[in-house]
């Protein structure tokens, strides 16, 4: 469905970025795209991503135009102002399970260029015919020489295809078909770990709207979220919290083939249901949070359900990874903080920690 190739090619960069005091990557985006076309699968998007600067970068590739090999948000696609709905996934990554799968490297002085199919990836039909707008996600999670990701907002154009036709909605293609169950797992084990991290993640949200209730805008929601008001996070708790659907789906199955390189779970956005790979599996009860592991390690497998939820009943994104990253968006950016699905695993399984243990 996507390719990705290495060119080189000298242009200037313009980049705002959320941490001051380090010294942004020279990267530059730029789209381009037929400017007319019949159908939606006509729409052939390429993304050129430049490193003007002197030395290589290293970016985490999910939920990037980077990403050419997993159905992830690449674009902000809309019509007359109004926002098309994303159909594909969204992931739930362990940053240090990455392996070099996930990283994309850009020499100094050259360009990668991915092009995208996007026709399984958004809902065209319901916005019909007409001028659609393409701006892509730029918010790259750059490694730098502490071997941590930092967060780099590169600013980008954006471009116009004029679809004259056929905007009928695709579906996003399984390898297998898929089960309606609660929770849709061969194995009994695996399919009772799913089910008592359901529940944990459910009690994890309740715990921590419950905390922002009480104590509203203080110094820990302010460290996850800025300026962001707390009715916002809290309803966003609470759709987690409350969530009861009778036809959502918990999977042990990768029937889409997005388990790879560090990928602890992930969500389907036009049917809500939840994938979980086998990194999921090795993750540990929220009572350890009180001895035995940090929240720094967002290995509790309540957050990554409540992680997974948050896509599923509130529509979040994944903007980056990673409580210091998630610290970061919160002081740099309030609007992707509120948006960002980790923000709200890492400062739920904080609020349970400072609250409970």
């Amino acid at each position: 469905m996507f390719s990705i190739a290495l060119v080189t090619l000298g242009i200037t960069a313009a980049l705002s970025f959320a941490t001051p005091a380090k010294r942004a990557p020279a990267l530059e985006v730029s789209l381009t795209a037929p400017t007319d076309v019949h159908s939606i699968d006509d729409i052939k998007v390429t993304a050129a991503v430049t490193n003007t600067g002197s030395e290589a970068v290293k970016v985490i590739k999910y939920g990037t135009v980077l990403d050419s090999d997993l159905p992830t948000r690449s674009f902000k696609i809309s019509k007359d102002g109004v926002a098309a709905d994303f159909t594909g996934i969204k992931l739930q990554v362990d940053i240090d399970s990455l392996d070099d799968s996930a990283f994309v490297v850009i020499p100094a002085g050259e360009t990668v260029i991915v092009e995208h199919e996007v026709a399984p990836l958004y809902d065209f039909e319901a916005l019909g015919t007409g001028a659609f707008e393409f701006e892509p996600v730029t918010t790259f999670q750059v490694v730098e020489a502490d071997a941590k990701p930092h967060a780099y907002k590169v600013s980008a154009k954006k471009l116009t295809v004029n679809v004259k036709q056929d905007v009928a909605r695709r579906e996003l293609k399984a390898a297998a078909h898929e089960k309606r169950a609660r929770v849709s797992c061969s194995s009994s084990s695996e399919a009772s770990f799913i089910s008592s991290a359901y529940s944990e993640g459910k009690s994890l949200a309740s715990i921590a709207a419950n905390y922002v209730s009480s104590n509203g805008a203080d110094s820990l929601f302010r460290s996850y979220f800025g300026s962001t008001s707390t009715s916002t996070v809290r309803g966003v708790l609470s759709n987690v919290a409350n969530e009861n659907s009778s036809s959502r789906t918990l999977n042990c199955a990768d029937p889409y083939g997005a388990c790879t390189s560090g990928v602890i779970a992930y969500t389907v956005i036009s049917t809500t249901n939840i994938y979980f790979c086998s990194l999921f599996y090795s993750e540990v009860t929220t009572s350890r949070l009180c001895s035995g592991t940090s929240v720094a390690s967002r290995n509790i497998r309540g957050g990554t359900v409540l992680h997974e939820l948050t896509h599923a009943t509130s529509g979040t994104d994944d903007i980056g990874y990673g409580c210091s990253f998630d610290q970061s968006l919160g002081q740099s950016n309030p609007r992707e903080a509120a948006e960002n699905a980790d923000n709200y695993n890492c400062f739920a399984t904080q609020v349970y920690q400072n609250t409970q243990c």
